[in-house]
């Protein structure tokens, strides 16, 4: 069901478990290098690794002192719970627990649970190890991104959206370097979306190289259990929306809060219609469907479809890649707007789009986010996924936004922080413009 980017193979700079400290006093070299002058941090001869050398061309950008104290400011106790309460990982963590919570006691580690803003909601593990981490402030509620503390697995693996490994001087701020911590994204399985991190951290001298793939694999456990249970929650609406269905003339769909479809009369059924975040009953404008009426159903919504208004289709586009937690895209027209969230690859190409309004061809758009021209039936694909949901706003032969369609793109302050877990071509180079 989701759109999450493609796996890559777990990157470390430990390689066993008696180089460990070798490679923090050969890290710790790398870290001086780079800091010692205006070299780009990826400039040879001491270069570090590729995420880790994006990561503090990233923090120097915003600031952060690598000799500095890093204040923290907690969230209040209150923001703190109702955080927990709505988190879905909330869901997930027994898996956590029973994956990771044994090795974290007995590696002197502690494991770390953190939503998508990178604060810090669970914290369990080694009693001396969290008495350490409570004088750097990593503790519950604290803020872990790399605006924050500069490069660190945490914020680091929210950034590059997947698992990340730090070991000792990688991390940029010097009182950091006695840590080692592996990190990875955990993903809503329904859409791909953000919803935080786990990490196993401590003392370098403790960790073993097949900590990643350890948190990696126990995160992936964790989706899977939240996928298991949108199944299940799907099943339960589909029983109840059968029978609405079934007495229904016309077309009309029933779908879940999110937008996932149980059901279907009259129409072919897609896997999902994107919704406005905050769908209420009434009239209502989808980009496939045009103009259709939206009621309630228990856990769901039944959306009838009425005749395409054809006058009413969409006359602006705002692509908003100014966040660093995601993107949107807003269309706007006689019937109203409706905002979506896209997933990182459909960032990428509406980016791309936007910048080249005569168009690209499917191999084009291939060397733009792969820099492989023959990689078109991915490219493909990922179209006509997006046009699902944007099936008035995109054209193709070539692909770009439709005629008519005013487009605008929100950026960020500042380039480097152009959709930052991008590796496509034509967004680091216009990262680096």
């Amino acid at each position: 069901m989701s759109d999450r980017p493609i796996e890559r193979p777990l990157d470390s700079a430990v390689r066993s478990a008696q180089d460990i400290r070798a490679t923090a006093r050969r890290l710790a070299h790398v870290h001086e290098a780079a800091l010692a002058d205006d070299t780009p941090p990826d400039a040879p001869p001491a270069a570090p690794r590729a995420v880790i050398g994006e990561s503090w061309r990233r923090v120097r950008t915003s600031g952060v002192d690598p000799d500095g104290e890093q204040p923290q400011r907690l969230l209040p106790v209150a923001e703190l719970e109702h955080r927990r309460g709505t988190s879905q990982l909330a869901a997930v963590l027994p898996v956590l627990d029973d994956g990771l919570l044994a090795t974290a006691d007995a590696a002197q580690q502690i494991m770390v649970v953190t939503d998508a803003e990178g604060r810090v909601l669970w914290r369990e593990g080694s009693a001396p190890v969290r008495r350490m981490a409570d004088r750097l402030g990593f503790d519950k509620g604290a803020d872990w991104t790399e605006d924050t503390v500069g490069t660190n697995a945490i914020g680091t693996a929210l950034v590059a959206r997947r698992p990340v490994l730090v070991h000792s001087a990688e991390h940029f701020v010097r009182s950091h370097h006695q840590w080692t911590c592996a990190a990875a994204p955990l993903h809503d399985p329904r859409d791909g979306r953000l919803l935080g991190t786990v990490d196993l951290s401590g003392p370098a001298h403790t960790f073993h190289p097949t900590t990643l793939s350890l948190v990696s694999a126990v995160a992936r456990l964790a989706e899977g259990e939240l996928r298991t249970r949108h199944h299940r929650s799907l099943e339960r609406l589909r029983s109840s929306a059968a029978p609405v269905l079934a007495r229904l003339d016309g077309r009309a769909l029933a779908v879940d809060p999110h937008g996932w479809v149980v059901g279907v009369t009259g129409l072919t059924p897609p896997d999902r219609v994107a919704l406005p975040k905050t769908p209420e009953a009434g009239p209502l404008w989808l980009p496939r469907y045009g103009m259709c009426g939206l009621e309630p159903l228990p856990g769901g919504w039944l959306i009838r479809l009425g005749r395409p208004d054809r006058e009413a289709g969409p006359g602006s586009v705002v692509l908003d890649v100014s966040g660093r937690d995601g993107a949107t895209v807003t269309v706007s027209g006689p019937a109203g707007s409706w905002s979506h969230e896209l997933t990182p690859r459909h960032a990428e190409l509406l980016f791309v789009l936007a910048v080249h309004p005569q168009g690209r061809s499917a191999a084009e758009l291939a060397q733009d986010l792969f820099g492989d021209a023959g990689r078109t039936v991915t490219v493909r694909a990922e179209l006509s996924r997006l046009r699902r949901h944007l099936g008035g706003v995109l054209a193709h032969r070539p692909y770009r936004f439709a005629d008519g369609v005013a487009v605008q793109v929100r950026m960020p302050p500042r380039n480097v922080h152009l959709l930052p877990q991008s590796l496509a071509p034509a967004v680091v180079a216009a990262r680096r413009a």
